[in-house]
């Protein structure tokens, strides 16, 4: 908040100007850079056009005044009373300038102000955003709806009459109410009791929220349905003025006693995820849960203002202002959208932060933590050495869940909530901003206040590595050594201690299940599918099999898992190799592994001739012959060389060994040369062989008498 101070001058009008270099006060420290010298009496109303070169003033004198943005005035014209509100069209520029018996509509295509009689003192005016009509509230409690020309087209007779003058519109009135209407004249909802006097009222640009100020001397926050949400700021007197900038969320505020004073407005992330369920405020009253497999949504309507959300398995809290509702899934199913109220605690509550469980609702008030039940009666409290910064239900059985806590202090902390005792895990030299334990609970990572990712093993206390440049931190639910953290404008994946595998991604990260990681982006959450193949590769290049098909488990392409199995086939792991050749249905091989599988139970345990096969499987033949060789089974060797015709290759390895071997060859060789149509070939070799009939028969087909 910035407040600046006049000569106890009522201040009754306040405006913003698009282009920060130009406004007549610099709303960075209050400096007034240049008083505006036009107007004869009290100026009472100022107003801008959407596009910011001009602006408009209308005074107690009777007059309206046109300012350029370089401050100079070049128009300006009279009504027979003061003036006493003016407002631009948002498309046309057109400007209405009311006065206390009469409106104006000026134009910058024409040079006369044609003007229209009214029954009552204007006190407020305001266009539409398509700038088609104008509604005019007036003093004795009427509201006129009004096209471009002028001509009434609706008239809403409040009731209080002349007793309710409406001050603001939509529709605030001195009956201490506030009203919406549509523009056929039709009332939105019922009336809103303020009780205060409201003087003034402005909407967020997309027209989510409205501000309202008056004699309460403060300006208090309601939706666009009329729901209070908060106070903006507590002044010394009544509030006359006040305004949004555009497309902002800076506030101004104009008082009776001339105080100004200047707020920017945080709307902050209140939300809550459990696994693939993610729970937000929207509009500041109502909760969405968003089932981020699915992509299926449900709205949970309110009437007040939503300060916390928790959410854990089949329990959501919603914490509102003077109560917690505690809803539960209707059924068991993990698809189930659909919550009913199981209690509520109608009390008003003072935490930082909240979770659930599934019997009782948790409070952190700075370095206090008390456990309620759902009947809301205080069963526990413990109270911490340091201020509580991070705050996780780990799981547990029902009624005595595990949670996880971290100091500002370093230290970490295991609660659980039917124990009054508190178990230190470890305690680190820097503040802890956020932590996550492994599927195990062998592990826990640390992000730090300076933006390190530290991971320990949490019964050793031992570092085990520590990674720059994270904001937060998740392990995979589904696999023990792999968590992801982000930071920097980058999604980073690590597996085991292998380097980090990074890729391009903006926000933070809150949930890793499986390939998927969950990530908060401004107010968006989103479901990024992330494929494993990189850590699963830094597994295969260790032979680490088994640990690379959990990661392949997650989510990999084909080519992935064909790579797998033929990394673990060559490694000799053939239960992994088995699995992954079905992920692609290779039968081929499947048959080779069930093949050695039925020669190991019956007492075969010769490595070197299993992956010889394996690689005559995969076409690497010589290498298949080498282990053939010296596992002591050249003749397999042969054999393969045979079958497939590479005869020279076959012929190494006959050496001096039995003559069989060299007469199975040349037959062989033989048949070879018969199939290719080499017949005199194949003559010459069966007689080397021994095999005279298939000469014979072969000669006497081709009538070789002198073979």
């Amino acid at each position: 908040r910035k407040g600046w101070t006049g000569s106890f001058v009522c201040i009754f009008a306040l405006v913003f100007f698009l282009s920060p270099s130009e406004q007549v006060y610099d709303t960075s420290d209050g400096t007034l850079i240049q008083p505006l010298k036009g107007h004869k009496d009290t100026v009472y109303c100022v107003a801008y056009a959407k596009d910011g070169k001009r602006f408009a003033s209308g005074s107690a004198d009777k007059s309206v005044i046109i300012w350029t943005s370089k401050l100079e005035g070049i128009l300006k014209y009279t009504h027979n009373d003061s003036i006493q509100c003016v407002s631009y069209n948002p498309l046309t520029h057109q400007l209405a300038s009311c006065s206390s018996g009469d409106f104006g509509l000026w134009s910058p295509e024409q040079k006369s102000v044609s003007k229209h009689k009214t029954s009552s003192k204007i006190t407020c005016c305001s266009w539409t955003n398509d700038g088609q009509y104008l509604a005019l509230g007036m003093f004795n409690g009427i509201v006129s709806i009004r096209n471009k020309n002028g001509d009434e087209k609706v008239r809403i007779e409040r009731p209080g009459g002349s007793s309710s003058p409406i001050w603001s519109i939509s529709v605030a009135d001195w009956g201490q109410k506030l009203s919406f209407y549509h523009l056929s004249g039709k009332q939105i909802g019922k009336d809103r009791v303020l009780n205060f006097d409201p003087c003034c009222i402005s909407y967020f640009t997309k027209g989510e929220y409205l501000l309202l100020g008056g004699s309460d001397r403060q300006v208090s926050l309601f939706t666009r349905d009329g729901v209070r949400l908060g106070t903006v700021g507590e002044q010394s007197s009544w509030v006359w003025t006040c305004k949004v900038k555009p497309d902002s969320n800076y506030v101004v505020i104009g008082c009776q006693d001339g105080t100004i004073s200047f707020y920017q407005l945080i709307f902050s992330t209140v939300h809550g995820l459990y696994k693939d369920r993610y729970a937000y405020r929207d509009n500041m009253t109502d909760v969405i849960v968003q089932h981020l497999i699915t992509e299926q949504k449900v709205r949970i309507k309110g009437r007040e203002l939503v300060k916390k959300i928790a959410i854990y398995k089949n329990r959501l809290a919603i914490q509102m202002p003077e109560k917690i509702l505690i809803y539960e899934l209707y059924s068991d199913d993990s698809a189930d959208m659909y919550y009913r109220v199981k209690e509520k605690i109608i009390k008003k509550f003072e935490c930082n932060l909240l979770v659930v469980c599934s019997d009782h609702i948790i409070l952190c008030q700075e370095k206090r933590l008390q456990c309620l039940s759902f009947s809301g009666v205080k069963e526990r409290e413990w109270l911490m050495e340091s201020l509580i910064r991070y705050i996780k239900v780990i799981g547990g059985p029902p009624g005595r869940e595990g949670l996880l806590v971290g100091l500002k202090n370093g230290q970490i902390l295991k609660i659980f909530v039917d124990n009054a005792l508190a178990l230190v895990l470890l305690k680190q030299s820097t503040a802890v901003r956020c932590l996550d334990m492994s599927a195990s609970r062998n592990k826990l990572a640390v992000v730090d206040e300076n933006d390190t990712c530290l991971v320990y093993d949490i019964h050793t206390k031992e570092l085990l590595f520590q990674e720059p440049n994270a904001n937060s931190v998740a392990w995979n639910t589904q696999c023990e050594d792999m968590l992801c953290f982000s930071g920097g404008g980058y999604l980073n994946i690590k597996a085991s201690n292998f380097p980090v595998h990074q890729q391009k991604l903006q926000g933070f990260v809150v949930g890793y299940n499986g390939s998927k990681i969950f990530c908060l982006h401004v107010f968006s959450m989103s479901a990024v599918e992330v494929p494993q193949s990189a850590p699963m590769y830094q597994y295969l290049e260790r032979k680490m099999f088994k640990e690379a098909y959990q990661i392949a488990c997650l989510g990999v392409t084909d080519a992935d898992w064909r790579e797998l199995a033929m990394e673990a086939l060559e490694g000799l792991e053939f239960e992994t190799a088995k699995k992954a050749f079905t992920r692609v249905r290779d039968l081929r091989y499947l048959e080779l592994i069930s093949s050695i599988e039925d020669r190991k139970k019956h007492g075969e345990n010769n490595t070197e001739l299993f992956l010889a096969d394996v690689y005559a499987y995969q076409g690497k033949f010589h290498e298949a012959a080498k282990l053939y060789k010296r596992s002591g089974h050249e003749n397999l060797a042969l054999e393969m060389y045979s079958d497939l015709r590479m005869f020279d290759h076959a012929k190494e390895f006959l050496g001096s060994g039995d003559p069989k071997d060299t007469k199975m060859l040349i037959k062989k060789q033989a048949d070879w040369a018969k199939d290719i149509n080499e017949p005199k070939a194949a003559v010459e070799m069966y007689l080397s062989a021994g095999e005279h009939m298939k000469a014979i028969e072969i000669s006497g087909d081709h009538g070789w008498v002198d073979m």
